[in-house]
C-alpha cells in the first residue's frame, strides 16, 4: 500500500516511491480502491492502465478494486 500524507501530495513523493518500486522490485502491477478517484488518476498519470475489476477486495469485503498494470 502506498499512502502519502495530504500535505506532501503533489510534490513528487508518490512518483518517486513508485519509480523506486519499479526499478528495485520490478513492480508493474497494482490494485486500487475504485472509490479512490485521486489514486486512480495518479496511477493513470504514471502510465498504469486498468485490466480487471472486482466488486470485492482481497479479503472479500465489499470494496470495489481496480487492477492496473504499467503500459509497456
Amino acid at each position: 500500500m502506498l499512502f502519502v500524507k495530504n500535505e506532501f501530495q503533489g510534490l513528487g513523493v508518490g512518483k518517486k516511491l513508485i519509480e523506486y518500486a519499479k526499478n528495485n522490485y520490478n513492480i508493474n502491477e497494482i490494485t486500487v480502491n475504485e472509490q479512490n478517484k485521486k489514486a486512480l488518476g495518479f496511477y493513470k498519470h504514471l502510465g498504469f492502465q486498468e485490466y480487471k475489476r472486482s466488486n470485492l477486495d482481497e479479503e472479500g469485503n465489499p470494496y470495489p478494486i481496480i487492477y492496473m498494470k504499467i503500459r509497456s
